[in-house]
């Protein structure tokens, strides 16, 4: 190897173990509660998720163009793990991301506006470039904390990615956000423009003990997994949510 050879081999060494201690920070910074990783998440054991879809997801692109991802599904169907996973990516891609629960955030904010520090709040959870915010739906919210979570949506629409998981369809959120208005707001700031993936019913953790018992196998002795039910991935334009507001409208009128 020539003198200057090893030099690049040295300089290219150096940048790459920058980048690992960069994304190391950033994933430290997100604050998330555990790491999860893509890898780990067993397709086979939720049929309901798409490998594609993550896959596309993984890039980071609608981080990028600041566009929002929800997670609906029951408890146990892999929200959390894809939420964090996804962050992790995000992070490691140079993105800033900040992981929180719902119920955190909002006590967080009532908090700062009890202390005259509601703007300065409001400002850090804008500036990051993808709130992963987990648990939304499962409690009840009162009208103040409703209305300071529609502030930090309101903060980052159209400019930074938002991402949740919820363990209520949409239909149910009235259950959190009482006030219908507001509600149909907030599901307007979470889905316009984003995809959202259903991970539906049944319990991931026991699906994966299933299918890790009692695998179907094809002729070539490769695990099968019937992609039939896959119809839960989609985009979201104007027209759906306009459709949304509208059913909100007739169910509250």
């Amino acid at each position: 190897m020539t003198y200057r050879g090893f030099l690049a081999e040295l300089l290219m060494a150096e940048c790459d173990d920058r980048n690992r201690r960069r994304s190391e920070r950033r994933i430290k910074a997100a604050a998330f509660p555990r790491q999860k990783t893509l890898r780990e998440f067993d397709y086979e054991a939720n049929p309901n998720i798409d490998p594609a879809t993550i896959h596309t997801l993984a890039s980071s692109e609608w981080v990028k163009k600041g566009e929002p991802l929800c997670l609906i599904g029951d408890s146990g169907t892999g929200k959390s793990h894809l939420l964090i996973a996804l962050g992790i990516e995000a992070a490691m891609a140079g993105y800033r991301v900040k992981y929180t629960l719902a119920t955190k955030l909002v006590n967080e904010l009532v908090e700062a506006a009890d202390d005259k520090q509601l703007n300065k709040t409001i400002t850090r959870y804008g500036r990051v470039d993808l709130l992963c915010i987990d648990e939304l739906g499962y409690m009840e919210l009162d009208r103040r904390g409703a209305e300071l979570l529609f502030q930090v949506l309101t903060e980052r629409k159209e400019k930074n990615s938002l991402a949740i998981a919820s363990n209520e369809a949409f239909s149910g959120w009235a259950k959190t956000f009482t006030d219908p208005r507001l509600c149909a707001a907030i599901v307007d700031r979470l889905t316009f423009g984003g995809t959202i993936i259903e991970t539906g019913t049944d319990s991931y953790p026991r699906c994966k003990l299933t299918t890790q018992t009692t695998p179907l196998r094809t002729s070539t002795g490769v695990p099968s997994v019937s992609r039939g039910n896959q119809t839960s991935h989609r985009r979201v334009d104007r027209s759906w949510t306009g459709c949304w507001h509208g059913r909100w409208r007739s169910c509250w009128s």
